[in-house]
């Protein structure tokens, strides 16, 4: 009954899928082939826009994430196919441009109708929000939230997991939650649909994780060192015995100059593109109060090198050096907008050239925050094996109040899973932080209370 029911889900999310994908490459099509009538024939023009748009579209959706109702929340699903859609409409709109420089059309390169990509990516986005909220709002009249167990070991651990669980009440509900330590466990897991199991110890959680296979429950588990490092694992054979190698070597030489490269040519283009940007933000600052435009501070890379990291100024001169908190009255009016759109951490760019920093990595911490953290998780250090990074996963999936210990495991995931595809998908998702409202949440009274367990002060 229950596989009956998950092959009934999948096709509804399929047919959903196949509907809104059609319309909104439609939607392109359809709009350029008014004024390009060779789209609407069987010819080159009409093929290359074609493969050109289901490819990168294909790629875009990749790393953007596609038409995930009923797992994720309509906003972030919205925010992730229209920047997709934006994406593959830049691809596709050029290579149209292309085919359309010829001997009968444009002698030389021109954009024809630039403003007809607003017009398409208006209405793709009012496409998107109908089909994602209408489909969210059928799949949850459809289906009921998943029944949850919680399985932890103290308190603390519980009210973090539920805080996280209960963001999320039209997927879950929590039903029950109970100490790992419980004998009566097995009989319990049975009852419920989902399980969660968060701050277990590794040798019982293996147990707990075996018997819900077996039940054929679904499993949600916090990942631990020794999960982080066999996400890098390589299936191995030696004679007829299966093994798993664990490599933990760090970045091959190869990948440094490849990754190296790669930073020195984004840092350069990244520059000259946002210089206008940097421009009216420094004007903006120094007509506010006068004070220095630039911000420096002592950070620490790769080997815990320590380096002097470039920032525009947010906060009043002369104030206490501390993480920022709810309402902080050290940040200035314009401060807050350019923490709000992390135009603040442009000059970061600057650091990569010098090599003291990569574009992707881990987040380049405070020296004060390294000591509190390392000694209250001491696998911390092994952030220090890679450049500090202006993005990353840390930086993307987390938030600035996200506990140390999850950081942790976002940045470790990072380097792990490096390779150049990686970085390139990263770079693309760091776009989202924009449209994140709690991507820069300062730290409040409940958050600080969870940080305290990490020695951490914010005033």
């Amino acid at each position: 009954m229950k596989e009956q029911l998950r092959q009934c889900e999948n096709l509804i999310v399929l047919l959903f899928k196949i509907i809104l994908y059609f319309v909104v490459f439609w939607s392109f099509y359809g709009l350029f082939a008014i004024r390009n009538w060779q789209l609407l024939t069987i010819s080159r023009t009409a093929a290359v826009t074609t493969l050109s748009y289901l490819i990168s579209g294909y790629l875009f959706i990749k790393i953007y994430g596609g038409y995930d109702i009923g797992k994720r929340k309509s906003k972030p699903i919205v925010i992730s196919l229209s920047l997709a859609a934006f994406m593959t409409d830049l691809v596709a709109y050029v290579m149209l441009m292309v085919m359309n420089t010829n001997d009968n059309n444009n002698v030389k390169f021109t954009l024809e109708q630039p403003w007809l990509i607003l017009v398409v990516c208006v209405l793709q986005i009012i496409l998107i929000e109908c089909a994602v909220y209408g489909g969210n709002w059928v799949y949850f009249k459809i289906y009921d939230p998943e029944k949850c167990l919680i399985i932890t070991s103290s308190q603390r651990s519980l009210n973090e997991i539920s805080r996280s669980i209960r963001k999320y009440k039209l997927q879950f509900k929590i039903c029950r939650n109970i100490d790992y330590r419980n004998e009566s466990l097995r009989e319990i897991i049975p009852k419920y649909d989902t399980v969660f199991v968060y701050d277990v110890p590794v040798k019982e959680r293996t147990q707990i994780v075996e018997f819900c296979y077996q039940n054929m429950k679904n499993v949600y588990i916090n990942p631990e060192m020794a999960d982080v490092v066999e996400l890098n694992s390589h299936h191995v054979m030696l004679d007829d015995v299966s093994l798993l190698e664990l490599s933990s070597m760090g970045l091959t030489a190869e990948q440094k100059f490849i990754k190296r490269a790669f930073d020195i040519v984004i840092s350069f283009i990244s520059l000259v593109v946002t210089s206008p940007v940097v421009l009216i933000a420094a004007i903006a600052i120094k007509a506010e109060d006068g004070g220095k435009v630039m911000f420096k501070q002592n950070r620490a890379t790769r080997g815990g090198k320590i380096f002097s990291v470039y920032k525009l100024r947010t906060m009043k001169e002369n104030v206490d050096n501390y993480l920022s908190v709810v309402d902080d009255e050290r940040i200035t009016k314009v401060g807050k907008v350019l923490r709000r759109f992390r135009i603040d951490e442009i000059p970061q760019f600057l650091n990569v050239i010098k090599g003291d920093m990569s574009v992707v990595g881990p987040r380049p911490e405070m020296l004060a925050n390294i000591f509190n953290y390392t000694n209250a998780l001491p696998e911390f250090e092994y952030r220090l094996r890679v450049k500090a990074g202006i993005t990353g996963y840390a930086q993307i999936a987390g938030k600035y109040n996200t506990l140390p210990k999850d950081k942790l495991v976002l940045d470790l995931m990072y380097i792990e899973e490096y390779s150049l595809w990686l970085d390139i998908k990263l770079i693309f998702q760091t776009l989202i932080v924009i449209f994140k409202k709690d991507s820069t949440e300062a730290f409040d009274k409940e958050v600080e209370e969870r940080m305290e367990h990490y020695g951490e002060t914010l005033i």
